[in-house]
């Protein structure tokens, strides 16, 4: 089936069928085998790309910023102080702005509604570099790094992701597997379960595909797992709850004896980064001071040969690139 994606917006995987979502993870693998050839390409010469952050980023932003420019393009960084975004001007005004300047905008910060509205009055594709419920760059990385490490098929996998189920990872994970019909447990406490609206969501779309999507607080729901996959217990803006959610999902940070419930030693551990896994970054340190341990992973696993973080880190400049490319 010929995919065209010239011109989509990219909000949600739940916008693209299974046949478009391959198309994209191919085109990373191109992409990252003619980086790593040495292949010059300027596939997006002549284009301009805008990147609206109001939340602040590593990954995100390098893997924009360096994919664009490897091919071509010119970008514009835009933060909450270094625009009258949102502030003395409105969404809408700034999309029909922006949209007559750069051919794609990335945006990153709270609501999707906001990158909803971007896309509906800019007229150029809007990417998301995550928002409150959805990250789906992160997942096309993380898709493309099991397929490079995994000796199965995607609808083979089995993913449990541990701890807060209900924040945007979890969420980006159920669609992806949903729509690639692979198995999916989100795993964490009965009061961190997913939302109903967003678990269904899910649920509709593995109907058509085959996909099985769960939620347990039962160890036992990480049996068979191919890859177990976490994220930071207190997103930004939540520090403030950490206490709470150090309490709820210390039962649920990845150990070794965490990783050998799965039956399965050769199972992967994914991180979307960054991760507490010691004590060496100041709120791990301070937090420890005050007799809480907040690592959502043990530095055992995160170091050790099952961990595949920094190549899924790497994989996310090969997929926003796809991204971009694919929609300009």
């Amino acid at each position: 089936m010929a995919v065209n994606l010239k011109g989509r917006s990219f909000l949600t995987l739940t916008d693209f069928s299974p046949e478009e979502i391959r198309y994209l993870l191919d085109l990373a693998k191109d992409l990252k085998a003619q980086r790593r050839a040495g292949v010059p390409c300027e596939r997006l010469k002549g284009k301009n790309i805008l990147l609206i952050f109001e939340k602040a980023s590593t990954r995100t932003r390098c893997a924009f910023e360096t994919g664009a420019t490897q091919e071509g393009a010119s970008v514009t960084f835009l933060d909450k102080g270094s625009s009258q975004f949102g502030k003395k001007e409105s969404l809408e005004d700034s999309a029909k702005v922006f949209g007559r300047f750069y051919d794609g905008i990335e945006y990153r910060g709270r609501d999707q509604a906001v990158a909803e509205e971007l896309a509906r009055h800019s007229g150029v594709p809007v990417w998301n570099g995550l928002t409150d419920t959805d990250h789906p760059t992160q997942i096309l990385a993380d898709l493309m790094t099991i397929e490079e490490h995994a000796d199965k098929p995607l609808r083979r996998v089995k993913v449990v992701f541990c701890g807060d189920t209900r924040n945007n990872m979890s969420y980006a994970w159920m669609y992806g597997c949903a729509k690639m019909g692979m198995e999916f447990v989100a795993y964490g406490p009965d009061a961190l379960a997913p939302d109903a609206d967003s678990f269904n969501r899910a649920l509709a779309i593995a109907s058509d595909t085959g996909a099985k999507i769960v939620f347990s607080s039962k160890a036992e729901a990480l049996w068979g797992a191919d890859v177990v996959y976490t994220d930071v217990w207190a997103s930004m803006g939540e520090e403030d709850l950490i206490p709470e959610r150090a309490e709820q999902l210390t039962p649920y940070r990845v150990t070794r004896a965490l990783m050998d419930k799965t039956g399965n030693p050769e199972a992967l551990f994914m991180h979307c980064l960054p991760a507490f896994h010691d004590f060496e970054t100041d709120m791990a340190s301070e937090w420890k001071e005050r007799g809480i341990d907040i690592r959502e992973v043990t530095d055992e696993v995160f170091r050790s040969r099952r961990s595949v973080v920094f190549d899924e880190a790497e994989n996310r400049m090969h997929t926003i690139k796809a991204v971009m490319i694919a929609t300009l």
